[in-house]
């Protein structure tokens, strides 16, 4: 009976210390992001850890499953044996959750959401994937690691050899009873006797959404994400295909008809579009953003067309540029841009354009490895494009590529050259992105991350300040439309309201050039970069019917809706209404205006008939 005992209290140990572990990454996750736990009560804190309890007890459960198994070999052999083994496989997991631990940190402050699998899809390219870090954060990681597996490791040797050593060899009765003491590992794994297992929607219980996200346990969303991927089953889906293309439609048709007025005062003007790296509406005075940050963007507002209600759809570059080019929705946590094989069947911007007759061409000062981009790029017809590989080494920043000032003097040494017209230029910025290196002026000063990032943009909008009154001395201007809008948005600067609210998406758009008919207006309808190729071609009379997300910009109804999609959730809005929607809670985060209903239907069918069509792509 005491052999039993002791086996069991083995386990039971085991359990717990496991428990524990997860107790102290919780505690360190609310620590490490200290500013917005700060906003949290001290009831809602601790409900983190009450309501994360059954993710944790799950995943310590998984973890337990082969220690349990080989207690069953301590009834016929020798414990300390047994011992060594169970030791070498908890201080291997032990490291490789810790290393996961501090990526979670990591990564959370740039997509806001726990480790899942798309994580994966940045291995190929694990400079890029480090490269939002600096130096410090990197060094202190790795000294974290050690301190804490060191810790964790002893801790866990330290019980393993009191346990074990009075664990000696029994009867062979006990081997059947302790393989069901672990098969019933399964309850807390399922987290309890309910039907649907646990999932992250159990762990869900406040309107803070950091809050929510601290329940989670981090390495349980993680495999939870790698056993779930790519099923080939649409988990967004809440209407028959033929009911969410209605819905769809019904609003959409009456949006892709422009309005009568003239935009351009000519047929093909050249096209330069700038794609701004991470520039939210928050930072641009124009928009009601912060006054000093942009003040070239500012004033050039009043020169050209500003959209003032203009929408990112995604919240990284890999999701931006389909949006702008392609039409195309972004997915909630994967990215077609990674995908070659679905992206040669998607509508391309670039390649409509040479049917015009246009010559393109893309810049880039970084690796256009990252996300894939190299391969997008030539698929949709690119032939000249510049790289990172272009600029000497000196002119880099640390992380990304050559620093924007560098990058767009060489872009405006190209454009001196005599050109054939008509062209489409794309340039791509990157100074903004993190960690915010540039060799200019920190206007804002380097004491916060804040103010290195307003100090990041306020240095690009000077570059491309300086670019735009090149520009406007050269020959080819008075027949060119110039674009500036940004990849996506940005959580910084601080916003109030939830975290996925339309503030973090909103972003500008401005129209630039001699090709404008008009100058100095604003248009206010809500619209998203889905929406510009649709409307580009249109202007320019091209073929847009493949475009089947997109809507026309100028198309002055009070209909016009923007739709953007994050980690398992989506916000459809109109001009007074809004309706922001979390999958994993399966509940509205924002509901706001007489037709915020309307606006679930129309948001959940545009999500489901998105992700149907990125599944269906081959």
């Amino acid at each position: 009976m005491k052999n039993f005992k002791n086996r069991l209290l083995f386990n039971l140990n085991y359990f717990l210390l496991w428990i524990g572990y997860f107790v102290f990454a919780r505690l360190f996750f609310l620590l490490f992001y200290f500013d917005k736990t700060q906003e949290l009560s001290i009831t809602t804190i601790l409900k983190t850890f009450l309501y994360g309890f059954r993710l944790d007890s799950s995943f310590a459960a998984y973890l337990c499953f082969i220690p349990f198994l080989l207690m069953i070999f301590t009834v016929f052999f020798l414990s300390k044996n047994i011992g060594k083994i169970i030791k070498w496989y908890t201080f291997l997991i032990i490291i490789f959750i810790n290393i996961l631990l501090i990526i979670d940190a990591g990564l959370y402050q740039s997509w806001g959401i726990r480790l899942d699998a798309t994580l994966l899809t940045y291995l190929n390219t694990p400079e890029i994937m480090v490269a939002s870090t600096t130096t410090f954060q990197m060094i202190s990681g790795g000294i974290f690691l050690l301190i804490s597996s060191s810790i964790f490791i002893k801790l866990f040797n330290s019980t393993i050899n009191k346990k074990i050593e009075k664990v000696t060899i029994g009867s062979w009765l006990q081997a059947p009873l302790f393989l069901v003491i672990a098969a019933t590992l399964i309850i807390p794994v399922r987290g309890g006797f309910q039907t649907i297992p646990v999932n992250q929607s159990n762990v869900y219980f406040s309107d803070k959404m950091f809050a929510n996200h601290a329940s989670i346990n981090f390495i349980w969303n993680f495999s939870n994400a790698l056993t779930h991927r790519r099923d080939g089953k649409n988990p967004y889906k809440n209407f028959e295909t033929k009911v969410a293309k209605k819905i769809i439609n019904k609003t959409r048709s009456e949006l892709l008809i422009s309005s009568t007025d003239p935009i351009l005062n000519t047929d093909k003007p050249n096209v330069i579009l700038i794609i701004w790296e991470s520039l939210t509406a928050k930072v641009v005075g124009a928009l009601g953003g912060e006054p000093n940050v942009t003040e070239n963007l500012n004033r050039l507002s009043k020169e050209g067309i500003l959209f003032t209600n203009f929408y990112a759809n995604g919240d990284r570059t890999d999701k931006g540029i389909p949006a702008i080019l392609s039409g195309y929705y972004p997915q909630p946590n994967t990215s077609v841009m990674k995908m070659p094989n679905k992206t040669r069947s998607l509508p391309m911007l670039p390649k409509k354009m040479i049917d015009l007759g246009y010559k393109t061409s893309f810049y880039y000062g970084g690796d256009l490895n990252f996300g894939n981009m190299n391969t997008y790029l030539r698929n949709a017809g690119i032939t000249d494009i510049i790289d990172g590989s272009e600029f000497e080494e000196k002119d880099w920043n640390s992380k990304w590529g050559a620093h924007d000032h560098v990058f767009m003097e060489r872009f405006t040494k190209d454009l001196s050259e005599k050109q054939k017209e008509p062209f489409f230029k794309i340039a791509l910025t990157l100074s903004s992105h993190e960690p915010f290196e540039f060799p200019k002026e920190y206007k804002f000063g380097k004491d916060s991350e804040i103010n290195k990032f307003r100090s990041a943009h306020a240095y690009t909008d000077k570059t491309i300040g300086n670019f735009i009154e090149n520009a406007k001395k050269q020959p080819w201007y008075k027949n060119t439309l110039i674009v500036i809008l940004s990849d996506h948005g940005h959580r910084s600067p601080k916003h109030e309201g939830a975290f996925n609210s339309p503030k973090k998406f909103k972003i500008p758009m401005l129209w630039l050039g001699g090709a404008l008919h008009k100058k100095g207006i604003k248009i206010n309808t809500i619209a998203s970069q889905v929406d510009f190729s649709y409307t580009l071609l249109d202007l320019l009379k091209g073929d847009n019917k493949e475009f089947i997300f997109s809507k026309n910009i100028f198309n002055t109804s009070k209909n016009q809706y923007a739709h953007y999609i994050f980690n398992k959730g989506f916000g459809t809005l109109t001009e007074n209404s809004l309706f922001v929607f979390d999958y994993i809670n399966n509940k509205p985060i924002l509901k706001i205006g007489k037709n915020a209903t309307k606006l679930d239907s129309l948001g959940k069918a545009i999500t489901q008939n998105a992700f149907q069509d990125f599944l269906d792509r081959k």
